[in-house]
């Protein structure tokens, strides 16, 4: 491990690819670590933000089989930014054709912000497959946490938001998802690039607790904000094509299952009271709140709450 992190070190993937999954997508995969180890399926934020290699640092190579995918529209899976043929059922069909690809039965699921919404929707979908969850920033795509993130987040980054606002016209701005979406999914690259920088933007200076350069910059450049800005907005608009409060009236199905939930305190863009909302219908996941962190998963507190938490579940199958 690194002493800094408390995070594993870089490795490289031992295989990767691209699978075409219908007519349109085709997803970037990859794997790494121990071939014969423990199946962990890592889940990307977003939707649309991609993986890194800083993702596999979160499992001890020497144990786990680390899989990591780029979601449709995201990363290296192309067309980059692609919303048409792009729902939540079809990620988790997705899913299931890379874990058919690798030959895998089960395996423990690992994924924050959005990563924890997919899979929620993916356990749900196919408990029999997974042997337990690690969640981190909850979002559960419930209409109060899009208008937060719309809208709320101002009472926090109130000169952010006013920029993100001020980009769309006076006229426009009672209603910025659908402006946004006016602008977003036109066919023009000028505006829907700009459109994609700014909502883009907007996001990655709320992130970390003490908002850092490098990583709004990384939000701002196009191969990240394409994806970002034009998913995000696309699932919002349609409520991550769910029912309201669907993954926590369908807990059940997972709720025999090892979790833990590992939450931010200051955590703006995903605020505490979901991941709350997801532990008082989860008693049994263990719940963990980190009292100096905002919302990446690079805070330091909260990677080596990840870190400890992919351990617990190496030597003893569970969280303690």
């Amino acid at each position: 491990m690194s002493e800094n992190t408390l995070m594993f070190a870089p490795i490289e993937p031992s295989r990767h690819g691209m699978l075409a999954v219908d007519d349109l997508h085709t997803l970037y995969w990859e794997e790494s670590g121990n071939p014969e180890g423990q199946p962990v399926l890592f889940l990307h934020g977003g939707p649309g933000g991609g993986t890194s290699p800083t993702h596999r640092r979160f499992f001890d190579p020497a144990h786990y089989r680390i899989v990591l995918f780029d979601q449709r529209g995201a990363g290296k899976s192309t067309p980059l930014g692609e919303y048409q043929q792009n729902t939540t059922a079809l990620l988790i069909d997705d899913i299931e054709k890379i874990r058919a690809m690798l030959g895998i039965s089960q395996w423990l699921v690992f994924g924050g912000s959005w990563g924890s919404t997919l899979a929620l929707a993916y356990g749900e979908a196919h408990p029999e497959v997974c042997l337990g969850f690690v969640l981190r920033g909850i979002f559960l795509c419930t209409k109060s946490e899009v208008d937060w993130f719309v809208n709320g987040m101002k009472n926090f980054y109130p000169e952010v938001h006013q920029r993100f606002a001020e980009a769309i016209p006076v006229d426009e701005r009672h209603d910025l998802l659908q402006a946004y979406v006016k602008r977003l999914f036109c066919d023009d690259p000028a505006i829907y690039m700009e459109a994609a920088r700014n909502w883009s933007r907007y996001e990655g200076s709320c992130l970390f607790l003490d908002p850092q350069p490098q990583a709004i910059a990384d939000f701002e450049s196009d191969e990240v904000s394409l994806g970002i800005g034009r998913l995000e907005a696309h699932y919002m608009l349609n409520a991550a094509f769910m029912e309201e409060d669907q993954l926590i009236k369908n807990i059940a199905k997972i709720s025999h299952l090892p979790a833990v939930i590992v939450q931010g305190r200051y955590d703006v863009i995903c605020p505490p009271v979901s991941a709350y909302r997801l532990h008082q219908a989860w008693p049994t996941a263990k719940y963990h709140v980190i009292g100096d962190a905002g919302h990446a998963a690079m805070e330091p507190g909260i990677a080596a709450e990840l870190v400890r938490a992919t351990e617990q579940f190496k030597q003893h199958g569970k969280f303690l």
